[in-house]
């Protein structure tokens, strides 16, 4: 009588578990592959972001220099973690990704609170819209120039920018008698001109990157 040879069958319910494991353990190396240093600060970076607007709805002088200090110490850590990124050798999409979101959402959850708390003068809304809407149109386009696997580097103007920025910002948090007292009128017009110094920076810099990246737009 001759034997036929029968495929040993896994059951689906033995099957299942396994997969899951297999794709959680793919997953827990994963992420334990982008948990260093320089992503944990770039993380920091954003979760600083909620307390430091929360700082806005508090009247007391010590908010809002907790809010000033807080972003005085992610701006610091937005130079560490790309330092240290790169001489620990922890270089990782994940943080090339993040990094630059996370100093856009927060400058602009501070021009936004700043405009929503009146800290911002009439004309001083004309500075943060600019600053917003380059901070969206690089944002595109280094997205798509990603996709195509293209550069998009940082240039000296843009630190400059951001310099400017990092001024304007914690003295624009603070421009107010109950932060400053009597220097109140002097904080404000300095980091007002800061503002208008890193809108004006803004544009120069939002031009370098279009037309960096405007040829590689047509078909």
């Amino acid at each position: 009588m001759k034997k036929t040879s029968q495929t040993k069958k896994v059951p689906l319910k033995a099957a299942a578990p396994k997969a899951i494991s297999k794709t959680l353990s793919t997953v827990k190396n994963q992420v334990k592959g982008q948990i260093n240093v320089p992503n944990v600060l770039t993380m920091g970076r954003m979760w600083a972001i909620p307390v430091i607007v929360a700082t806005f709805f508090c009247d007391a002088a010590w908010a809002g220099w907790l809010g000033v200090v807080l972003f005085v110490l992610a701006g610091v850590t937005d130079y560490v973690d790309g330092y240290l990124a790169r001489h620990l050798n922890q270089l990782s999409r994940f943080g090339r990704v993040l990094d630059p979101i996370a100093d856009k959402l927060l400058v602009g959850s501070i021009l936004l609170m700043l405009a929503q708390t009146g800290r911002l003068a009439d004309w001083d809304s004309i500075p943060a819209v600019i600053i917003m809407c380059r901070e969206i149109l690089v944002s595109g386009l280094r997205e798509f120039l990603a996709e195509i696997k293209v550069g998009c580097p940082v240039t000296r103007l843009a630190k400059w920018k951001t310099a400017c920025q990092m001024l304007a910002l914690p003295m624009l948090m603070v421009a107010s008698p109950v932060y400053t007292g009597a220097l109140s009128p002097v904080v404000t017009f300095v980091g007002s001109l800061a503002l208008w110094g890193a809108a004006i920076l803004t544009v120069m810099t939002g031009y370098d990157y279009w037309k960096s990246g405007r040829r590689y737009l047509t078909d």
